[in-house]
């Protein structure tokens, strides 16, 4: 007999949508701003969470739906980190460039404001910064898409339906 392991019960294709949805919009740059408040992270694990119920027979509990939405969290991570460097390698080099057109162009700056202005050009793209970010997408990530995985289940999930009174027998007449 196969134990009954969580991705057993849930199902592996909406932990999996989850985490794309989460990694994939929380790296995007215009539209990874609503990430501000977590939208996407919990989103994905909502969304997570109510595939993982129209999968199931039996109605998921608060508890499933935020282990779905934490999994499709610890996906999301996986899938940020392999979305945004690429995005990142390719925009660094043209931000730094309208970076310099812009800097060209303003007359005379405070040389404390220049030197920060450089030092936020050339250090756009560093090793340390994509480590934070991934740990950060890993630890609050998870966490947020748990949450949106509890709300997924309690919003949207199946109610099991209520046990019913057994009716009295009528007397035997016999």
């Amino acid at each position: 007999m196969e134990p009954d392991l969580p991705m057993n019960k849930l199902g592996s294709q909406p932990v999996l949508l989850g985490g794309l949805i989460i990694g994939v919009l929380s790296a995007l740059p215009v539209i990874s701003i609503a990430n501000c408040c977590c939208l996407w992270i919990a989103g994905g694990g909502a969304v997570a969470a109510y595939l993982a119920q129209q999968q199931s027979p039996d109605p998921l509990s608060v508890g499933d739906g935020a282990l779905t939405g934490a999994l499709a969290g610890l996906v999301g991570a996986g899938v940020w980190l392999l979305v945004w460097t690429p995005i990142h390698l390719i925009l660094t080099p043209l931000q730094a460039k309208l970076f310099s057109e812009m800097m060209s162009q303003v007359g005379d700056i405070p040389q404390p404001m220049r030197m920060w202005a450089e030092g936020m050009r050339f250090g756009a793209f560093t090793l340390i910064q994509v480590t934070i970010g991934f740990f950060v997408m890993l630890v609050i990530g998870t966490l947020f898409a748990a949450i949106g995985g509890m709300l997924g289940i309690a919003i949207v999930g199946r109610r099991q339906p209520p046990a019913q009174a057994p009716q009295p027998q009528p007397p035997v007449q016999g």
